[in-house]
């Protein structure tokens, strides 16, 4: 299935590739439009992060969040931490939460780094796999 977000990604519009990726769609393929696209001229494809779109903002909630929602992804605790600080770091509340901070601060160097949307999610992929893990070992421990 194509998956449809606005180019030039960050925080959310990586996190949700990893997202769906991992729990949705292991084919998934991202298409990036740019940001004044209009999410009802999509035709082929699930926008996310978009303007008014199901799966994007709404109230405190990043589209990382919609996208738990919608799919019933909640029962993960380490999804759910992750979950988390991808909502403090997408919501400009990154100095509430440490990780958040510096979740942001990596995507930002990822994307000054990289030479398109589709680098920027190749190389931080790994960041999103690590802290996955990390929070995945730490749910074991202490559940």
């Amino acid at each position: 299935m194509k998956w449809v977000t606005r180019e030039h990604v960050h925080v959310d519009r990586v996190a949700c590739p990893w997202l769906i990726k991992n729990f949705v769609d292991k084919d998934a393929e991202f298409v990036f439009v740019p940001k004044d696209t209009d999410p009802l001229t999509i035709l082929d494809g699930i926008p996310f992060d978009m303007k008014g779109v199901e799966l994007g903002h709404h109230g405190d909630d990043c589209s990382f969040d919609a996208i738990v929602k919608k799919y019933n992804l909640t029962n993960d605790i380490a999804l759910v931490k992750l979950q988390e600080i991808v909502r403090f770091a997408d919501t400009d509340r990154g100095n509430e939460n440490a990780l958040a901070y510096a979740l942001d601060v990596f995507a930002t160097g990822y994307r000054l780094n990289a030479e398109n949307d589709n680098v920027t999610l190749e190389r931080e992929f790994h960041l999103y796999d690590a802290l996955y893990s990390y929070f995945k070992q730490m749910s074991h421990i202490n559940p």
